[in-house]
């Protein structure tokens, strides 16, 4: 199964979602800002990254242009629960973003999303 790298500030967001995932079946590795995100995606080589946009150390944007960069074909879902996270999430679409989801998201439309930019 895929391998996803969860880069979330929050303790309590990245073990939500990794525990949806490991159920799924997928293999999880976390980071918890974009700085140490960075640095996992050199080290662990996932097949996909879930990122959220407002971090501290270095954010999801500049996060997402770096990797679109250097791994073009990374997929990237990004995710936000800001009180204007439809700017933030559109901003993240337009500079790299395969998917965005609004936090809080359904168990069942994370999988989902996964699915369709894993295709």
């Amino acid at each position: 199964m895929a391998k996803i790298l969860i880069v979330d500030d929050s303790f309590t967001t990245r073990k939500f979602i990794a525990h949806i995932l490991k159920k799924s079946g997928f293999e999880i590795v976390e980071a918890d800002n974009g700085e140490s995100g960075l640095k996992s995606v050199k080290e662990e080589k996932p097949d996909l990254v879930i990122l959220d946009i407002v971090m501290p150390e270095k954010e999801g944007i500049d996060t997402i242009l770096v990797l679109k960069n250097t791994l073009p074909d990374l997929p990237i879902i990004a995710i936000s629960g800001s009180s204007i996270n439809d700017t933030y999430l559109s901003s993240a679409k337009k500079f790299g973003a395969n998917a965005v989801l609004a936090k809080p998201f359904e168990e069942s439309e994370l999988i989902e999303t996964i699915k369709e930019v894993m295709a």
